[in-house]
């Protein structure tokens, strides 16, 4: 099981760091993602890394402003939000991969995903 934490209400230029904290389980060997979905939007990729934290991959919107990370001693994966913008509000999902592959985008190859955490920015 996958929870997120971390999500909340910031002003247009602040920072929010997300947790993902896996349950009964190790995420050591799993690549791992972010998503988002804003009201009224389909669900898009924002971030994801691979199972040993040696690459990564950024949704261009957020490339620059967002970092994935992971420590896989604490079974946990982050992602860094600086420079938050009114339209990165959203609900916030982790997602697995149960491989120890690359970052991935395409939500379909992720095989299981947190409840979500809401991410509000103000103007």
């Amino acid at each position: 099981q996958l929870v997120e934490s971390g999500g909340g209400l910031v002003q247009a230029g602040g920072s929010l760091r997300l947790s993902c904290a896996a349950s009964g389980g190790t995420l050591s060997n799993y690549a791992m993602g972010w998503f988002r979905q804003a009201p009224g939007k389909e669900r898009e990729f924002v971030a994801a890394i691979s199972w040993n934290g040696g690459t990564t991959s950024y949704e261009v919107s957020v490339k620059g402003r967002f970092t994935i990370s992971r420590d896989n001693d604490k079974n946990t994966v982050y992602l860094q939000m600086n420079g938050l913008k009114p339209e990165d509000t959203a609900v916030y999902y982790c997602a697995a991969v149960s491989r120890p592959v690359g970052p991935t985008m395409r939500g379909a190859e992720y095989d299981y995903w947190g409840q979500g955490t809401q991410v509000t920015v103000s103007s």
